[in-house]
């Protein structure tokens, strides 16, 4: 068989276990009938079947269990997205700012709803990472007490898909992060201040407000990116 229908029949094996997955019939966490009889019941060869359940396993919808069998993963967001971020680990640099541009887009959005939906218990956290910084933190300190601080507001969003992508573009940024904290005179002194008025605007239960600044934080990161 030649490669090119060996990856037509894989692809239409991944399809016909995709059906059974958005019909319902293979639930999360459920666990798929035995090769032998379910590549029977999909009318496909056994081998094209197991390439299917590799793949699927690659992008972890599939959960594959030496000596117990193969099963249908949580599915959560956060599990899919993981392919994701070692992706978008592959940028080239001169697409950094196309990531800001991204971040830019929704990491506001989930910072006015984290306005609205952190508990109190969830601010504390949020001001105790504030408080974590040291008085006078080296660069990399900076930029993991910044991911640290952005990463919370996303999972206080409330949505999990938003925040996986938001956690995604972490990688592809950090570096021009370190750069900058590197290079630009008064980022430190820029950043706290930028991250307390975010917090300040959260606590406040303020969305429009803390949208705002998150915009002008992420934007004078990529202003900077773009001038030098």
């Amino acid at each position: 068989m030649s490669r090119g229908i060996l990856v037509a029949v894989t692809d239409a094996a991944i399809d016909k276990i995709k059906q059974m997955i958005l019909s319902g019939e293979l639930a999360p966490g459920a666990r798929l009938p035995k090769e032998a009889d379910l590549a029977e019941r999909l009318g496909l060869s056994r081998n094209s079947l197991r390439e299917a359940v590799r793949a699927l396993a690659l992008i972890n919808v599939l959960d594959v269990r030496q000596g117990d069998g193969t099963y249908v993963t949580s599915l959560e967001p956060g599990l899919l997205l993981d392919t994701l971020s070692f992706v978008l680990d592959l940028h080239r640099d001169d697409t950094v700012i196309q990531f800001f541009e991204v971040r830019r887009i929704l990491e506001p959005a989930a910072t006015a709803m984290a306005a609205e939906l952190m508990s109190d218990d969830d601010i504390a956290e949020l001001r105790a990472i504030l408080d974590d910084l040291p008085a006078d933190p080296t660069i990399e300190q900076l930029v993991q007490n910044d991911l640290r601080f952005h990463h919370r507001i996303a999972r206080g969003s409330g949505n999990s898909v938003l925040c996986s992508f938001v956690e995604s573009l972490a990688g592809p940024t950090q570096r021009a992060r370190i750069w900058r904290g590197l290079t630009q005179e008064g980022a430190l002194e820029k950043t706290i201040e930028q991250h307390t008025a975010i917090y300040d605007a959260i606590a406040a239960r303020q969305p429009e407000v803390a949208r705002s600044w998150a915009t002008i934080h992420i934007a004078g990161v990529e202003q900077w990116l773009r001038r030098v």
